[in-house]
Order: C-alpha cells, then sequence, then structure tokens
C-alpha cells in the first residue's frame, strides 16, 4: 500500500491572508498607535496649532484672557482662527482664553462644554455677567489662585476685549523688554497725560504678574468694583502707588478708522472696535491673515 502524497499548496494559499491578517492586528509594533490614531481622527476637523512649542523653558510668558459672553460662538470661531493662523514665536508662550461668567442655560452648559473638550480656551468666572460691575476684577482676582501652588505662571497678565485683534508678534516685541515688576501696559487715554497715563483704555492692558496678585489680595480693589473697569482698575493701582511702570503704546493701538492699507500701518499692535464681521474681514484682510492659503481643486475663492 503506497503512502498518497498531500499537496499544501490550496492550503497554504487559504491561510497566507489570515495569517498575514493576524499579524496586522495582532502583532505588536511601533507604529500600532498611528494606525489607530489615524483611523479614528480621520472624520475630525484637525487640532489647532499650538502657540508654542518650546525646546527649553520659555523666556516670555503672557496671558490673555478676552472678555466675552456666552451667546458669542460665532465671533469666538473667528478670534481663534484668527490667533491661530498667526505665527508661533520662538521661546514665548502666549496663551489666550476666552473669560465669562457663570453659563445661564442648559443650551449654553452643553455646547460650551463641548467648545472646552475641544479647545480648553474658556474659563469661567463666579460671578453674574456683567460689564461694570466687577467682571474685570473677578478676572485679575481669581487668575492667581488658579494657579495656586506653581510656579509664577506668567510674566503678564492681559485683559483684552472681544472687538480687538492683536498682532502677537507686534505685542511680543512691545512687552518682551519691559519690567516684569510693577508694570502697567496699554494704551493711555488720549486727551490726558501721555508720558505717564492716569490710565489704561479697556481694549486691551497688561499687568505684571506681581500686580495681578496683589489685586486679589487688596481689600481696597475687592471693595470698588462698580464703575468703568479700566478707569476702576487705575483708581486701584493709583491709590495704592503701584504701577510706577507705566507704558503707553499711543498710535500703534487704535480704534478701526478705515478701510485702505494706509489705515493699518505696519507698526499696529491692535485694532479695537471691530464690532462686526466687515470690520473684521478688512483688517483680517489688511494684515494679510490668509497669506498662506494655496491654490487647490478643492476650493474657489
Amino acid at each position: 500500500m503506497s503512502d498518497k502524497t498531500i499537496s499544501y499548496t490550496p492550503i497554504i494559499l487559504i491561510l497566507l491572508p489570515l495569517v498575514l491578517l493576524s499579524a496586522i492586528f495582532f502583532i505588536p509594533n511601533s507604529n500600532s498607535y498611528l494606525q489607530l490614531n489615524f483611523f479614528s481622527n480621520s472624520c475630525q476637523p484637525p487640532a489647532l496649532p499650538p502657540q508654542h512649542l518650546p525646546e527649553s523653558k520659555p523666556e516670555f510668558k503672557l496671558l490673555i484672557g478676552i472678555i466675552t459672553v456666552p451667546e458669542k460662538t460665532e465671533r469666538r470661531h473667528i478670534i481663534r482662527m484668527a490667533y491661530a493662523l498667526q505665527k508661533p514665536i520662538p521661546y514665548a508662550q502666549i496663551d489666550i482664553r476666552f473669560v465669562f461668567c457663570k453659563l445661564k442655560t442648559e443650551e449654553q452648559k452643553v455646547f460650551i462644554a463641548m467648545e472646552i473638550l475641544r479647545y480648553r480656551d474658556i474659563i469661567i468666572l463666579n460671578c453674574t455677567e456683567n460689564m461694570n460691575e466687577g467682571k474685570t476684577y473677578t478676572y485679575f482676582s481669581s487668575v492667581p489662585k488658579m494657579f495656586q501652588g506653581e510656579e509664577q505662571p506668567y510674566d503678564y497678565v492681559m485683559k483684552a476685549d472681544d472687538d480687538a485683534y492683536f498682532r502677537l508678534d507686534k505685542l511680543y516685541d512691545a512687552l518682551r523688554d519691559k519690567p516684569r515688576v510693577d508694570t502697567y501696559w496699554g494704551k493711555g487715554y488720549p486727551p490726558l497725560d501721555q508720558d505717564n497715563p492716569p490710565y489704561l483704555v479697556g481694549m486691551g492692558y497688561a499687568l505684571s504678574w506681581d500686580l495681578v496678585q496683589w489685586i486679589a489680595e487688596s481689600d481696597f480693589a475687592r471693595n470698588n468694583t462698580h464703575g468703568i473697569e479700566d478707569i476702576n482698575l487705575a483708581m486701584w493701582l493709583n491709590v495704592a502707588g503701584k504701577g510706577k511702570n507705566r507704558f503707553n503704546m499711543r498710535e500703534k493701538m487704535y480704534d478701526f478708522h478705515g478701510v485702505e492699507a494706509k489705515d493699518f500701518p505696519n507698526y499696529t499692535i491692535a485694532v479695537h472696535v471691530l464690532k462686526n464681521d466687515f470690520t473684521w474681514m478688512v483688517t483680517l484682510k489688511n494684515f494679510n491673515v490668509t497669506g498662506g492659503l494655496e491654490p487647490s481643486p478643492f476650493y474657489h475663492l
């Protein structure tokens, strides 16, 4: 009785694809995270580019709190894009946050929670939404508590309006060589003393970290919060003899006043009174914010 020769070729041809599939899904390899990440995020919008990816500890740290309200969802979207498209500044950490008081509706709680999960750029203060009844005080006095126990997180803390656009490189250039103690920086009210302004207008001003800590501890500031916020803040500093290092940016920070290129000089740090989509469009266009857009068959602009 002769032995029959068994042909393994058909079996191998059948099993080989199954073995290869098993290898792909079950054999650990250094690229498995990349494969999973690619498929799981293929339908998600790309994350915003970080403002700072330092190789070493940043030499300049600034927190910008944009005082706004929950209802302005579309405006936040424009502002986020406008800042995300600005070029990173080497060795500078500039963090931009939208600042609200407590949310009022269930819709806000859900939609704002989604924004927080996606962008991580919102601060919600323990206050009732207001303009001149202490919101700015609550913002400045709350910041040190948010970072309690940490090494000094910022050199400066800034308050900005939601109708102001800052060119971060120009802002950095204007602040980086200033004292980081007892400093009050911004734009002085034009009719008053321009060399030593008694107060800086609310479109955007920065305080050194020590002044922010002082506000958080000051009984005088806490007891005098009602009234025009930028005048109030200056009053706290003036009465206490603080903010002696004052810097007035004068013509480099201005209200929107025209649509031509000459109305947006290269030295501009900030443009204010951007109250609608048109003024934002004109400002962003003149500063060539979309200049990096390349031709593509996927869009026709």
